[in-house]
């Protein structure tokens, strides 16, 4: 019995899909399209070109615009939870981690830059969830108060911005640093001299004469 061969596929094409790779190109996609001009001004049919799929493809993954800033969201704040697994509650070793995780991830520094811009008066996308994370993360600085980590006299959630801010404002504001220090937030020497700076100015954030040893908080 004779067989007749299969036609050979043009430039060695592969007939079935990967549905996760195809997710990841469209997140990736989308996470630089946000970056780059806001929720707003992100269009879809850019997202679809950056991945290289069609924007019916991209509906049938994300459904729409929203739902696909706020999966980009949830993937960049998983990824960060997860670089920080391990971290203890020393702010002499957590701000300079911040600070030298937000100069690897301008994308996501720009991200929320453009979510300010242009949402400041609305209801923020996933509100209800990132509220979430952030009495989160005011627990665990309730914690570290409590430990003696941190000094008690300080409201919990003051000391988040100021720490936020801290590790933040330089990606968040280049031309103002660039101004400030004469050296572009790029210049390894000025990362290395900003982290350095961060960890003798913890001391700020604790109880005077405090010497003590680190915990993980997150366990």
């Amino acid at each position: 019995m004779e067989y007749m061969a299969r036609p050979a596929k043009p430039n060695g094409a592969v007939a079935e899909r990967n549905p996760e790779r195809t997710r990841e190109r469209i997140l990736s996609a989308a996470l630089q399209e946000f970056a780059a001009n806001g929720f707003a001004g992100a269009r879809v049919d850019a997202i679809a070109r950056r991945a290289a799929i069609n924007k019916r493809m991209l509906y049938h993954y994300f459904g729409d615009k929203e739902h696909l800033f706020r999966e980009v969201l949830r993937r960049k704040i998983a990824e960060r939870q997860a670089s920080a697994e391990g971290l203890s509650g020393d702010p002499a070793e957590s701000l300079p981690f911040w600070f030298k995780l937000s100069c690897k991830d301008a994308d996501w520094v720009r991200l929320l830059e453009w979510e300010a811009l242009q949402e400041a008066d609305n209801q923020l996308i996933d509100g209800t969830g990132r509220r979430a994370l952030a009495t989160r993360a005011l627990g665990r600085i309730r914690q570290q108060q409590a430990l003696g980590y941190l000094a008690g006299e300080f409201e919990p959630r003051h000391l988040l911005i100021a720490m936020r801010s801290l590790t933040m404002f330089p990606m968040a504001f280049p031309q103002l640093t660039r101004l400030i220090t004469g050296q572009p937030v790029s210049d390894p020497h000025f990362q290395k001299k900003y982290a350095e700076f961060l960890r003798k100015f913890a001391a700020a954030f604790q109880p005077a004469g405090s010497h003590r040893s680190k915990i993980n908080f997150k366990k």
